[in-house]
């Protein structure tokens, strides 16, 4: 077992943290469906469904951002750090 390993750097270990190119974009809203999470509206304006923003943060288009899973579906999650204004879960949904 390893106990060089920082107890802060945990969660960050339970996810895939894809490095962001130039000109990733940011996730400025949630799109929710009966309080779900189905989507995410990018700072260009475009709102993507899960599995399409998934795959655009594996190719390094969209920063700030890791790639966790959970019942077999995979989702984008903020990566844990000390500050909790900048989980996505604070984000306001889109009005679509």
């Amino acid at each position: 077992m390893n106990h060089n390993v920082n107890s802060s750097e945990l969660p960050k270990m339970a996810m895939e943290i894809p490095s962001a190119g130039p000109g990733a974009l940011v996730i400025q809203a949630l799109v929710k469906e009966g309080g779900r999470v189905t989507g995410y509206q990018l700072s260009n304006g475009q709102i993507l469904d899960k599995d399409a923003a998934v795959h655009l943060a594996r190719q390094g288009g969209i920063a700030g951002v890791g790639i966790s899973e959970r019942e077999g579906s995979e989702y984008l999650k903020s990566i844990p750090d000390s500050t909790e204004g900048n989980n996505l879960g604070n984000l306001p949904t889109a009005t679509l």
